[in-house]
């Protein structure tokens, strides 16, 4: 986390983390579960949990990324909105 960041912006960096790494874990063991308690192969399960793992770290990255972008947009606009009326 970058250091000029206010303490309310870490904690809201670190609630999103947690959230989302608990979500991840949940959906993926859950998923891992079913196939066990299914009778699926210990092969085709490991191949599972590697894709669903890999689905959703790529998953989130875009999703923050289009996120960041999105806000870093909307504060772009504001800000030469208000310059404009300034002028």
């Amino acid at each position: 986390m970058a250091e000029g960041m206010s303490l309310s912006a870490r904690l809201n960096a670190l609630r999103a983390a947690v959230n989302g790494s608990n979500d991840g874990i949940v959906s993926i063991a859950a998923m891992l579960l079913g196939m066990v308690a299914a009778g699926a192969e210990p092969t085709t399960v490991l191949t599972a949990g590697v894709a669903a793992t890999t689905a959703g770290a790529v998953s989130i990255g875009v999703a923050e990324y289009v996120s960041v972008s999105a806000q870093r947009d909307t504060q772009r606009t504001a800000i030469d909105q208000e310059s404009t009326e300034l002028q």
